[in-house]
């Protein structure tokens, strides 16, 4: 039993409306599911997507919390990594992010790989990554603003900053079923060694790049920052024997969500950084046409009754 690779992203926005601009008008994602967070209805729950169809290991999907922004340090998610092909990709994107007034570094080699780092407005560390044209097959959507041979493929590798590797490390490998595979320095401060672990059948979509940095503060999470990242399983059969697996070990844990979507299961690794384990079935066509995804607000079912009182309270995104 192992994970395929990341599933999504979650992140925190407290201007929810540009953030809405920035990933549709300057990204070229897809909104693909507008709805609220299930724990916390006064809030967007937002669905970003490479691909048409917004199928699991392409999603970068954002809470709309009204808060100060992250203060940055260790025991938190530090970057999300975001696939593109080919070099002349990342030049593509290079100019246009320039264009658009977008904070960023040179294009330069990391982890093999050609990497171009860079925030969004509210100082979410992004990259784009050559992936070698690895990771499952991209459908592109056509009324993005980026060219289809340079949209974003999907998730690549996440990166997480610990202050000590070693008890990480045992639930990576040991109940996640993880592989180290290799290390390399850490491209803003080489002082700090970045390890890489694989799941699955490993590439850029399905890697976790654990920093670690003892000096750092701890982070306090915040806009800008990241609130969790969630790990692929295909189906509610595997997904029922994680949920085993990690009550074996005594890891404290959500137990079963369902998110009507997918169905989640949440715990947190021993530095305190939320992980969610997902299906990747039903989907999001389980209750929007495919053509359509994104153009209004949906709601899980057991949300449904409140639906009025919800949507009144929500800002408009348009």
């Amino acid at each position: 039993m192992e994970l395929m690779g990341i599933h999504h992203l979650t992140a925190v926005s407290s201007r929810i409306r540009e953030n809405y601009q920035f990933y549709t008008t300057v990204m070229g994602l897809r909104l693909v599911k507008r709805s609220v967070n299930q724990d916390d209805v006064s809030a967007y729950h937002l669905f970003y997507s490479g691909d048409r169809r917004g199928v699991p290991g392409n999603d970068l999907t954002f809470f709309d919390w009204d808060i100060p922004r992250e203060e940055r340090g260790t025991r938190s998610i530090t970057r999300t990594y975001l696939r593109v092909h080919g070099e002349s990709a990342l030049s593509w994107w290079a100019d246009w992010l320039r264009d658009k007034g977008v904070k960023q570094n040179p294009i330069e080699n990391i982890d093999g790989r050609a990497t171009l780092l860079f925030e969004d407005p509210e100082g979410q560390r992004l990259a784009l990554v050559d992936d070698g044209g690895r990771g499952d097959a991209h459908e592109a959507w056509e009324r993005s603003v980026v060219p289809a041979e340079n949209q974003i493929r999907g998730q690549g590798p996440i990166m997480i900053s610990v202050p000590e590797l070693r008890y990480t490390d045992m639930v990576l490998t040991t109940v996640m079923s993880m592989r180290q595979v290799r290390q390399y320095a850490h491209p803003e401060n080489a002082k700090h060694t970045v390890y890489v672990y694989e799941m699955g059948p490993g590439g850029p979509h399905a890697e976790l790049h654990v920093a670690v940095q003892p000096e750092l503060p701890v982070a306090q999470l915040g806009a800008g920052g990241v609130h969790h990242v969630a790990f692929r399983t295909p189906n509610e059969t595997e997904y029922h024997e994680w949920i085993q697996r990690i009550q074996s070990y005594r890891i404290p844990n959500s137990g079963e969500v369902d998110r009507y979507w997918f169905c989640s299961l949440y715990f947190r690794e021993p530095n305190g950084i939320l992980f969610e384990i997902a299906t990747d079935e039903p989907g999001f066509a389980v209750d929007e046409d495919p053509e359509s995804l994104g153009e209004k607000i949906v709601l899980a079912p057991f949300l449904e009754p409140r639906r009025a009182e919800i949507v009144a309270n929500l800002k408009p995104l348009d």
